[in-house]
Order: C-alpha cells, then sequence, then structure tokens
C-alpha cells in the first residue's frame, strides 16, 4: 500500500493500518495443508460445535462459571474460542492489567493474556481461551475465583 498526499487528516487511519500490518493476518503454512482435509469432514465439526458438543458445553461452561464470579463479566461469543471477561478495575483497584496477569500466572499458575495486548486502553478486560477440557477450565475459573477473593493491585 502507498500514501500519497496530505496525511495529516489521515493519522487515525494510519494509525489503523499500522496495527493491522503488525497483527497476524492469515494462518502459517504449516496450517494451511490441513484445510483441505479439516473442509472434507466438515459434520465433523457439528460434533464438537453444536449443543451437547464439546467446544459448546466448553463455553457455556466458561461464560456461566466466570459471570458467578464477583467483578467478572462476560458475554457469549458466537464465533470465537476464547472469552473476553470484563474486570470490574475500581473493585480490584486494577490501574495496571498486565501486572495483574503476571500476579495471577505467579501465584495460581494460569496464564491468560492482558487486554492491552489486544490494543485496549483501559485495563478492565483480559482473554481466556476455553478449549481445554472442562476439567482444566474448572480448575483454572476455581482459581480465578479464589485469586480475586482477595486481590488488590498494589
Amino acid at each position: 500500500m502507498c500514501l500519497s498526499g496530505d496525511k495529516s487528516h489521515a493519522r487515525g487511519y494510519i494509525e489503523g493500518l499500522n496495527i493491522l500490518s503488525s497483527m497476524r493476518l492469515c494462518s502459517n503454512v504449516q496450517s494451511q495443508y490441513v484445510i483441505k482435509t479439516a473442509l472434507s469432514d466438515i459434520h465433523k465439526c457439528d460434533d464438537t460445535l453444536l449443543p451437547r458438543g464439546r467446544i459448546y458445553e466448553q463455553r457455556e461452561y466458561i461464560v456461566d462459571t466466570l459471570n458467578n464470579i464477583p467483578g467478572l463479566q462476560v458475554f457469549k461469543p458466537k464465533a470465537a474460542f476464547y472469552v473476553f471477561p470484563r474486570i470490574d478495575s475500581k473493585r480490584f483497584h486494577i490501574t495496571d492489567d498486565e501486572k495483574f496477569i503476571l500476579d495471577f500466572l505467579h501465584e495460581k499458575h494460569i496464564l491468560m493474556v492482558h487486554g492491552r495486548g489486544f490494543n485496549l486502553p483501559l485495563p478492565d478486560h483480559f482473554r481466556i481461551v476455553y478449549l481445554p477440557k472442562i476439567e482444566e477450565l474448572k480448575i483454572a475459573c476455581d482459581r480465578l475465583g479464589d485469586f480475586l477473593e482477595g486481590y488488590r493491585q498494589a
């Protein structure tokens, strides 16, 4: 892409282009090799993604469980394998979401991603992938609930 002329009115647009260009915009070559195989047996996906399927049930579990932890709010994703909960940053005195994630990692040995990792300006979101089995998600959610009961960022 080439931009020419007066760019003073396009700062936001150019910033958006820079953000997009620094993200991964397509899958790597190795993962592209499996596309044909994955699409050739598409009905197996239904068994996983529809009600009573493994991924469907994992999504239902993580959303319900996180919404029952005081100070968290999460909306059910329609097309992703992760949730993006909003944490009440005032309740937990969170001014640095990366520090919150690292505190949780050090204390409970569970890794999540802070919202600023996705270019959010406020320290009030984090991301959890819900692909692990429900037993593992239960452990992670229990640890998160325990952690938040006494957490106040210094």
